[in-house]
């Protein structure tokens, strides 16, 4: 005999309990919850990523902090025109891709022979722009030698300096206290006077018109030489 209540099917449920379920996707609008995508893996990995590039970046910054160039630096004033004189220059480490291109340890020697293209303190750390292959302040002009004793030669005197050279006595014709070069340039200095009975062997450099009265005047010992202030 048929049952009211309809036939069962294998899931329980009879055949009208089935329709009112419905399939999935049905008209009645409901919808079986999908799987969320596995992300964390992904994330993971691009976490640990980020942390290695910046580890290395730091790294990078740091290596670089760190290292250092050798370059020279003057220590002791070098006048503009003057001969770098090798006891003037000491090696200093300097951080590495600085903004100025300071010249490096390594070319000392060339810098030993290279003139002081402007007036360089002491302290001041060597560029390429400082010095010149060679002195403007003596071009033009004549080279004059001087053999001086203490009282005829400033004490400290160095290339680079400009002097006043005078008359001390009256030998070739010259008065006493005449000036015979003005603002002659200093191009090199040897020996001392610090020692009594030695003498300065001093170059000048002079104006063609001043070389004939200087020369006499020196060969005669009759010249001193007075430093001129910083500016000439």
């Amino acid at each position: 005999m048929a049952s009211d209540r309809g036939t069962l099917t294998r899931s329980g449920l009879s055949a009208d309990q089935q329709g009112a379920w419905g399939e999935p996707g049905a008209a009645s609008g409901r919808r079986m919850p999908s799987a969320q995508r596995e992300r964390k893996p992904a994330l993971f990995a691009l976490a640990i990523l980020l942390v290695a590039l910046g580890a290395g970046a730091a790294g990078l910054l740091v290596i670089r902090a760190g290292a250092q160039v050798q370059a020279i630096e003057v220590v002791q004033q070098v006048n503009e025109n003057s001969q770098i004189p090798a006891d003037a220059l000491e090696e200093v480490a300097v951080p590495s891709g600085s903004a100025l291109n300071y010249l490096s340890w390594s070319s000392v020697a060339e810098v030993e022979r290279d003139f002081a293209a402007i007036r360089i303190p002491a302290g001041t750390l060597l560029t390429r722009q400082m010095v010149s292959g060679s002195s403007t302040g003596a071009a033009g002009q004549d080279l004059v030698g001087l053999s001086l004793k203490a009282g005829q030669v400033p004490s400290g005197l160095q290339p680079g300096d400009k002097v006043e050279a005078v008359a001390v006595g009256t030998a070739c014709g010259t008065t006493a206290g005449a000036v015979l070069a003005q603002r002659a340039q200093v191009t090199d200095v040897s020996g001392s006077v610090a020692v009594s009975g030695s003498t300065a062997m001093v170059t000048l450099a002079v104006q063609p018109a001043d070389a004939e009265a200087l020369t006499c005047s020196a060969a005669n010992g009759n010249v001193g030489l007075a430093l001129l202030p910083t500016n000439g």
